[in-house]
């Protein structure tokens, strides 16, 4: 009689194993992020096993250590990190991209908000471009190395101005000044050049100085009800 032998009990648990193994089959799992290396490549410990993997492109939050992570791949040896499922340290989170980054909408507007402060730090630049500005705030520091401003019109209404330099010069074609008071202090020289010059008082007009020269060239004209010399 021929009988057939049967196969150990641990041969057959051992092939399947062999082929459901990371070298052999799809990965999608969970794991820690243990450290960043060079190149974009980022070490994810999983179920005992240390994973390499390459952020994917789709994946904008950066990684950070101890976050957990989920890692997907037809194979071991192709394997990406494509989402930060918790991370280690809520507070801080950062996106990241390589290249140029675009937030657009077609048809609706894009609102940034932010509970306590916000910062926009461009590198080489900062653009602005739109047909109207708004800016509201309680108080405004600007520091600004160099300013050119050009425009059509502006305008400011304003309680108080106070201005503090060592040169101020202003070049315009018409300048009109009306105020109840207006003081002016010079401590050198007070010059004045017009072809026409009219100095009109409602009540009193006086000229007073150490030494005062009056000369004209053609005509000196004074005429009152009263002339007091001396």
């Amino acid at each position: 009689m021929n009988v057939t032998p049967l196969r150990s009990p641990s041969t057959q648990p051992a092939v399947a194993e062999h082929r459901a193994g990371p070298e052999s089959g799809a990965v999608n799992v969970l794991g820690s992020v243990t450290s960043a290396l060079p190149g974009g490549i980022y070490s994810v410990e999983s179920d005992g096993r240390v994973l390499h993997c390459q952020r994917a492109a789709s994946c904008l939050l950066r990684p950070e250590i101890g976050d957990l992570v989920l890692v997907s791949g037809p194979d071991s040896n192709r394997l990406y990190l494509t989402a930060v499922a918790e991370q280690a340290d809520a507070r801080t989170s950062r996106l990241d991209v390589s290249g140029d980054l675009t937030l657009a909408s077609e048809r609706g507007a894009v609102n940034i908000e932010s509970a306590t402060h916000l910062s926009l730090l461009g590198r080489e630049g900062l653009r602005m471009d739109a047909p109207q500005l708004e800016i509201d705030a309680d108080a405004a520091d600007c520091r600004v190395g160099r300013l050119a401003y050009q425009g059509e019109e502006a305008e400011a209404r304003v309680l108080s101005i106070r201005v503090i330099g060592r040169v101020y010069e202003a070049i315009v074609e018409r300048l009109v000044h009306l105020s109840k008071t207006a003081f002016r202090m010079t401590e050198g020289i007070d010059q004045v050049r017009a072809s026409h010059i009219d100095y009109q008082a409602t009540e009193m007009a006086r000229l007073h100085g150490k030494n005062t020269v009056v000369t004209a060239q053609d005509l000196i004209k004074a005429d009152a009800s009263q002339i007091h010399m001396g």
